[in-house]
């Protein structure tokens, strides 16, 4: 074996990635965003000097690419892999990590405080997710954040607002729901990522002359009330006509 097969693969200290997972609960009909609890105690006492949450991210390894580092992260936090992803910034702000409680984090971590993090956000469905694993995370709507460690407000902040702004020309609201979906659950995804409410005749007008837009011989089933027709997105007919117009306009 080689001394390059033996060697033990490092991490660049002050490179990482952060990744801000959001999800599209279907029954609440809100949009979350994934988080960890960051929590570090006194030795030998039950006190915490850090109890907050924060984004799941890792450092880069030497042999890695950017793009490796955010599927690890997603791989390791939800145990899903090939979801869409998009690289929406880099933050290296100098103060960054100057807070008191990150401080006292990066100290005990051996972390770097002038560390650069490149950004992603990743889409899903909330429940294709298994919250049971060594991280414990939990989601949270994205209006309704809990205390957030480093920069992470402000990292959840761009990317939230990338998102709105993508999902007005892109379909990637499609990624957030099942792959068969009704008209009504398009337009509650929509209205969680836009933060508004839609004329329903209106909405439905609009989508249902979308080529892309597939009606199913399939309706839904489980529910109390008259089931409604399930539809599917076709990304092989969106890429034939695509062309640069909004999927709606509110």
């Amino acid at each position: 074996m080689s001394l390059i097969q033996n060697r033990k693969v490092e991490i660049i200290p002050n490179i990482s990635v952060d990744c801000v997972i959001f999800g599209f609960d279907n029954t609440t009909k809100s949009l979350n965003v994934l988080l960890i609890e960051r929590v570090l105690k006194l030795e030998n006492t039950k006190d915490a000097i850090v109890n907050d949450y924060v984004l799941k991210g890792f450092h880069t390894y030497e042999n890695e690419t950017i793009d490796d580092t955010a599927n690890r992260v997603l791989k390791e936090l939800t145990g899903l892999d090939n979801l869409y992803k998009k690289q929406f910034n880099v933050f290296g702000d100098p103060n960054r990590l100057k807070n008191e409680k990150d401080v006292i984090w990066a100290e005990s971590e051996h972390f770097s405080e002038r560390t650069i993090t490149i950004a992603y956000y990743i889409l899903l469905p909330t429940d294709i997710v298994q919250l049971e694993n060594q991280y414990n995370p939990q989601w949270f709507p994205v209006n309704q954040l809990p205390e957030l460690g480093f920069d992470h407000e402000k990292i959840i902040a761009e990317a939230y607002a990338d998102l709105k702004e993508d999902a007005l020309s892109k379909p990637i609201v499609f990624e957030l729901l099942a792959d068969k979906f009704t008209i009504k659950d398009l337009q509650d995804a929509y209205e969680a990522i836009l933060g508004v409410e839609i004329d329903n005749r209106n909405f439905r007008r609009k989508l249902i002359t979308k080529k892309y837009i597939i009606a199913l011989d399939e309706k839904q089933t489980g529910v109390s009330k008259k089931p409604s027709q399930l539809y599917m997105f076709s990304k092989d007919v969106y890429q034939k006509i695509y062309k640069e117009s909004y999927l709606i306009n509110i």
